[in-house]
């Protein structure tokens, strides 16, 4: 057993200077793999009882192939490529990183409801093709007028409402987890009253319980001004549901920076929809924000290797 050791199962980062230095101070050294698949995990991780993850899937069949395995700690917040039944089945802790890039990812829905709701993206291509009409960004709704939605009132839904709350709008909020309450300044409603009254609605929930929530039907409720905006996960929303709403005007205009096939598949409906706004999941990104990300994933590993408690177990 390779109890002095920290494996990385697979990291697209640049560098890993945050996890050695995590390692030094803890007396630890570090391995790191590019894993893709079941097999690879199966063949490259045996013995090691702490894995740092960030894409490699953790299945039923990987844990019962690496009985040695005591933690997976995942960069960043999701754990959606992680079986968590199978890993309690097998005795194996699970844990993420919750609180790397709240700001960032709040600031990132604000500027995506900015850039919608000020027609940002449809002006500038305008002024470059030559033209120079306000007219045709009309109509644009006063801030204090609008009614921003929240889905989902953890950390960043509270920060983004924060952000949002100077234009002196309306907030709604709601969120599955009815202790989550949010700012006090923030009015909780049931989803269906969010979707039929909020001008702007921004997704701040998880995968795991959220799956599809954005489907036809609940597009449909939404009013046809309305304003979409995903920062969470992907599969939260129906993407080819989303791109029909759009292409029909049921809603007015999509920012999303999370697809459900990460990088965008080239013939994704999104791709061509119109009055969308994409990104490639750099919500979460700043300089800060990634240094942080990968110094507490590492600690979180040299914790327990060291007898420490865990901080952040998810099963």
């Amino acid at each position: 057993m390779k109890r002095n050791v920290i494996a990385v199962s697979d990291c697209d980062h640049l560098h890993m200077y945050e996890e050695q230095a995590v390692c030094e101070k803890y007396g630890l050294t570090m391995v790191q793999f590019q894993c893709q698949t079941e097999e690879d995990l199966i063949r490259d991780l045996p013995g090691y009882p702490a894995v740092l993850n960030q894409y490699a899937p953790f299945t039923e069949k990987v844990f019962a192939g690496l009985p040695e395995l005591e933690l997976v700690v995942r960069y960043g917040v999701g754990v959606n490529n992680i079986d968590l039944a199978a890993a309690a089945r097998h005795g194996v802790a699970v844990c993420n990183v919750p609180d790397y890039g709240i700001q960032e990812v709040a600031s990132h829905a604000l500027a995506l409801m900015m850039a919608l709701t000020r027609k940002i993206v449809q002006m500038d291509a305008q002024v470059r093709s030559g033209g120079w009409d306000y007219g045709a960004g009309v109509p644009i709704k006063r801030g204090r007028e609008t009614t921003v939605g929240i889905i989902g009132l953890g950390r960043i839904g509270s920060c983004f409402a924060e952000l949002v709350r100077p234009f002196g709008g309306r907030i709604l909020g709601c969120d599955i987890d009815q202790a989550r309450r949010g700012p006090d300044f923030v009015e909780r409603v049931e989803l269906g009253t969010l979707l039929r009254e909020s001008d702007v609605i921004s997704i701040h929930s998880n995968l795991e319980t959220s799956r599809h929530l954005i489907d036809a039907e609940r597009l449909r409720m939404m009013k046809p001004t309305a304003f979409l905006i995903n920062v969470s996960r992907g599969g939260i929303i129906d993407e080819a549901a989303l791109a029909q709403a759009l292409n029909a005007g049921i809603i007015a205009g999509a920012g999303i920076d999370v697809t459900a096939q990460e990088p965008l598949e080239a013939d994704s409906p999104l791709r061509t929809a119109k009055n969308i706004i994409l990104t490639p999941h750099i919500a979460w990104y700043s300089e800060e924000a990634s240094s942080d990300l990968k110094t507490k994933t590492a600690e979180e590993a040299a914790r327990y290797l060291t007898g420490q408690p865990l901080k952040n177990r998810v099963n």
